[in-house]
């Protein structure tokens, strides 16, 4: 997609907010955060309804605020569709929620953060009150993979605060997800030492990132979302649910993890789903994490509980899938405008 220099540009504001609830997080990450704020041509953000990216690991929302070669960031996305009048004004935000360990799956953890708080006690008040937007049912949250995830963990555990969500690609059916990380995590470990810390440690002084090594510390960052160790002698609380030698599932470690798993709690949290006035689930049909099987799995357990949704498979992986944007901030913006 080509930029269309020729239509009206929206505005986008930098607010930093000096978090309380992220401070004593155990990777020693910065709890001053900023957030970039996206205001369409002709509004000043006052009645129109709040959009939160959630960027996936590896990410920031500052990345899609960013310039970007053959093709548009968000906000040039959201003035093309605007402009053409396929999708309703709506101010968009993009939080800046990377971490140590490379990533954020957006829920509270004793080790991560408190990520889930952040968003809604600390940022939420501090772009509605300065851009008059947003509030009680004009709130909605979407991403990508794991921004994906948290945009469904935000609307099952969260309905009385967002009314909007889209999970694009996002981690579902763990067992299908993370089949193969935990051997691979284990190799890596083993090559750069033998332990956790050791992993951690070389990866951090390496001249150069290996994409390897990003994918294992990806899958040590999971671990210290669901399943932090609370011994303060662990470092930054990771542990796995494998045996470090075998590569064993460890029962009761699996099960923290599980606990976890959107198709999971979607059993104990999905009536509040019925109060959303959008959620959308999508999928590239040969997604390489296997996430299409269980996007799958909640779409037919939405359908079995009367839960309104919307469900589309794409033809596509999991990569490079920003265009899936023209499809869900117009449909979000639509439900929230009414």
């Amino acid at each position: 997609m080509r930029q269309d220099h020729s239509l009206p540009a929206g505005q986008v504001h930098t607010l930093y907010i000096d978090s309380q609830v992220l401070a004593g997080n155990r990777l020693g990450d910065p709890t001053r955060r900023r957030v970039d704020v996206y205001v369409p041509h002709g509004h000043d953000g006052s009645d129109l309804p709040l959009l939160v990216d959630l960027a996936g690991f590896t990410g920031s929302g500052l990345g899609h605020v960013n310039w970007k070669n053959f093709g548009e960031n968000v906000p040039e996305r959201a003035d093309r569709l605007i402009a053409t009048g396929v999708m309703k004004p709506a101010v968009i935000a993009f939080p800046d929620c990377f971490t140590r360990l490379g990533g954020n799956q957006y829920v509270n953890s004793p080790a991560m953060g408190m990520w889930a708080d952040f968003l809604i006690k600390e940022m939420l008040p501090g772009i509605e009150n300065k851009f008059g937007c947003g509030g009680t049912g004009k709130r909605a949250v979407f991403g990508k993979s794991s921004g994906g995830y948290g945009a469904m963990m935000h609307a099952l555990e969260h309905p009385d605060v967002w009314a909007g969500a889209v999970c694009h690609s996002g981690d579902m059916g763990f067992e299908l997800a993370f089949a193969t990380d935990f051997a691979h995590t284990l190799r890596r470990i083993d090559r750069h030492g033998g332990t956790i810390a050791s992993f951690i440690e070389a990866f951090e002084a390496a001249p150069k990132l290996s994409g390897d090594d990003l994918h294992a510390l990806m899958t040590l960052a999971m671990g210290a979302t669901y399943d932090p160790d609370p011994d303060p002698d662990v470092l930054m609380g990771i542990r796995l649910p494998v045996t470090m030698d075998t590569c064993e599932l460890i029962p009761e470690r699996w099960a923290e993890w599980m606990k976890w798993d959107p198709l999971e709690l979607v059993d104990t949290h999905g009536e509040g789903l019925k109060t959303l006035k959008a959620l959308m689930i999508d999928c590239g049909d040969i997604d390489q994490y296997n996430l299409v099987y269980g996007a799958r799995r909640m779409t037919r357990k939405l359908t079995a509980m009367g839960v309104n949704h919307r469900y589309e498979e794409f033809p596509d992986t999991h990569s490079s899938i920003d265009y899936r944007m023209d499809v869900s901030l117009p449909y979000l913006a639509a439900a929230l405008s009414d």
